[in-house]
């Protein structure tokens, strides 16, 4: 790991997680010198690493990372996702060949994804100093002045914040909604998988994911179950077989019968977004816009705020830079946080909306250009 040893950069990333850390080698991949770019992380590299929670790239993210060097990576590609609503009509299947791509998506481990990205900035000599909580940031005309914890200050000419955090436990944002849910994620394996095919199933608490990730005995499958907060802290109390047993009445028998979990862990979900902005701060990712996982799209969609912020900073590396990315990322930031919004309060809501969401998973089945639309938004943003 490299140090950061000088007290002032042009731009410094609070934050390096898979955001932070793909803006930093965007920006030395268009351009800018190393030694102005600086990464700083609360948490060693180490904790980083070993974390086993499971992530899902969108084929335009996969393309991104392929772009900066960090790809290949050990995941798993989804060829086929199936949408559905639990005991009511209305599906629809997306499948990767109407749309010639290779992959809809990845299913990847997060530490996988964070070790590839340390070792791209590594190699392209970017300054990282690990551990470092900022815990003020001062601005004035001339720039900011970043004050870690340990008492030492770094300089900036601008300052990104790139560290999300989960909701609950940040700062409120402009735009904010507490669902009244708690997602319980775990690995799970059935006793008939279907190769490279995720599911998206709505229940009447909320949307239930799961997504194929290859496992050392084989394919598993990566479970988001979104439900209310106290059956959550009851699955989590269940033993395996009475968990197990309870998804399984939940999902159905499309993959036979649930024969295995890894241990469960639960947060709480909500909507945190429209982080605030000054002229010379501005944040991205999850520090950005923290989402409802449903259809998967919260770190895409800061993959996709590092891509265009890289494009600006590395051509004018002033407020005006960070101006023009604000108005460049309205779009599809509104778009994506609008449609996993709608998703999540619908799709948990017991009145007619369900019933007329199911219907529309029935229209995007056999209406191909809303299929397409779908399918191109998880996949790209709004372009």
């Amino acid at each position: 790991m490299i140090e950061a040893t000088d007290t002032k950069f042009d731009v410094a990333i609070c934050g390096a997680g898979p955001v932070g850390m793909a803006l930093a080698a965007l920006l030395v991949k268009r351009g800018m010198a190393p030694h102005t770019v600086g990464l700083l992380d609360a948490k060693p590299l180490a904790l980083a690493l070993a974390d086993p929670r499971s992530i899902a790239l969108s084929y335009g993210s996969r393309q991104l990372l392929e772009a900066i060097g960090a790809w290949p990576l050990p995941a798993t590609p989804i060829h086929e996702i199936h949408v559905s609503r639990r005991g009511h009509f209305g599906r629809s299947m997306i499948d990767r060949d109407d749309h010639q791509v290779p992959a809809l998506g990845y299913v990847a481990r997060y530490g996988d994804l964070a070790g590839v990205l340390a070792a791209l900035c590594e190699s392209l000599g970017i300054a990282i100093t690990r551990p470092a909580r900022v815990s003020g940031i001062d601005e004035n005309d001339a720039g900011v002045v970043l004050r870690l914890d340990d008492g030492r200050e770094v300089g900036a000419a601008l300052a990104v914040q790139a560290e999300g955090g989960v909701f609950g436990a940040q700062e409120a944002r402009a735009r904010q909604r507490d669902y009244g849910q708690t997602a319980v994620i775990a690995r799970v394996s059935t006793n008939a998988p279907i190769a490279h095919r995720a599911y998206e199933r709505f229940t009447a608490e909320g949307p239930l994911a799961l997504l194929p990730q290859d496992g050392v005995d084989g394919q598993q499958y990566a479970l988001v179950w979104c439900v209310s907060p106290q059956r959550a802290e009851a699955l989590l109390a269940f033993d395996d077989a009475e968990f197990l047993s309870q998804l399984g009445q939940e999902f159905g028998t499309r993959l036979g019968r649930f024969v295995g979990a890894t241990r469960r862990v639960c947060y709480p979900l909500g909507l945190n977004a429209d982080a605030p902005s000054t002229a010379r701060t501005v944040a991205i990712g999850n520090a950005a816009q923290t989402l409802h996982p449903v259809a998967g799209q919260g770190l895409n969609l800061g993959l996709r705020d590092a891509a265009v912020l890289a494009r600006m900073l590395a051509r004018d590396s002033t407020p005006a830079a960070l101006a023009r990315f604000a108005v460049e990322r309205k779009g599809d930031r509104s778009l994506v946080v609008g449609l996993t919004d709608t998703m999540a309060r619908a799709f948990a809501n017991r009145g007619p909306a369900q019933a007329l969401l199911g219907l529309g998973l029935g229209v995007i089945d056999t209406v191909r250009p809303a299929r397409t639309l779908l399918a191109e938004t998880m996949m790209f943003g709004h372009r």
